[in-house]
């Protein structure tokens, strides 16, 4: 169900809807950490954010009584856009369950994309009710935001592509929230390129990945505590058994470093990207993975960010 023919059967389908995203690098950033970093810059995707993969893959992948029925899912926001803008590519109806607290321009771009939002207090239990109740009255196609094949091989296309471009990496990252993405990077990069290594970056404060993966048994009663509001979620059964076996290792990085990497990533690579994006970087900066004389390939994952609510200002 998640392999590397399924990651390029996913690519071969959603290519003419997305946008192949560019790889960037800063001198400045490489001669600082004595490494060679390449940025694959999904803030550039469609929706801003690599979220459009997924959702585009699982929404072309349904059959055609599916698609009648529409979509549902539960969203802090870049999946809830992404799956209300897959939904308009088909010509189908798309409800998005988002907490009360999700940041203002993600809430704004699943109405434009056309959605029907319905709001929902922000834990996970009321999203998860919030959507059954949803299916139960209406008979909508679930097409959950990472514990979902379809989502976890169209998610994996971002490393295919990465692979491609920079084929010599030593190791891939991506950050970790409910693993859709790691998953679908794991699977793609150690099967383009058997030996290299693939590490998630997670924030300290919702590190139930990281003890799921230490200790084998996944966390599902976390209360996380990040600024990152896209990787507030657990991993999914599905997830946890793809990453507990296929990746090398996750890294933690505290709130100050998440927010000294993207402000680092703005001030050097001239991008906007999310907070959500930049655990990987900021456990470099914290020095949590040592990646001295390698080459290494991070996600950049999104660029929604509410401009008025920048973390580095008071």
């Amino acid at each position: 169900m998640l392999t590397l023919d399924t990651i390029r059967a996913a690519h071969d389908r959603i290519r003419p809807h997305i946008h192949r995203t560019p790889v960037l690098t800063s001198g400045i950033l490489n001669a600082r950490l004595g490494a060679e970093l390449f940025f694959k810059c999904e803030n550039f995707q469609k929706v801003g954010a690599f979220k459009a993969r997924g959702a585009c893959n699982a929404v072309l992948s349904l059959t055609d009584e599916q698609a009648r029925r529409g979509v549902v899912t539960h969203s802090s926001g870049n999946h809830g856009a992404a799956l209300a803008w897959a939904a308009r590519l088909r010509g189908i109806s798309a409800t998005i369950v988002v907490p009360e607290n999700a940041p203002a321009p993600k809430k704004r771009a699943i109405a434009a994309y056309g959605a029907t939002i319905e709001y929902c207090a922000p834990n996970v239990a009321a999203r998860e009710a919030a959507v059954d109740r949803q299916i139960a009255t209406h008979g909508y196609e679930l097409v959950h935001p990472f514990n979902d094949y379809r989502v976890m091989n169209g998610q994996g296309t971002a490393a295919l592509e990465l692979i491609e471009d920079v084929p010599d990496l030593d190791i891939v990252m991506s950050p970790l929230g409910g693993g859709g993405l790691l998953s679908g990077t794991t699977i793609a990069a150690k099967g383009a390129k058997p030996g290299v290594k693939v590490y998630g970056g997670e924030p300290a404060g919702a590190d139930d990945g990281f003890r799921s993966l230490r200790d084998g048994v996944r966390i599902t009663d976390a209360v996380p505590d990040t600024i990152c509001d896209g990787l507030r979620t657990g991993l999914g059964d599905k997830t946890f058994d793809i990453l507990r076996t296929n990746v090398d290792g996750i890294v933690l990085a505290t709130e100050a470093n998440i927010i000294a990497a993207m402000r680092t990533t703005w001030e050097l690579l001239k991008i906007v990207c999310e907070t959500s994006c930049c655990p990987p970087l900021g456990a470099i900066l914290e020095g949590n993975l040592d990646v001295k004389g390698k080459r290494v390939g991070i996600i950049l994952t999104g660029g929604n960010v509410d401009l008025d609510k920048l973390p580095w200002q008071n």
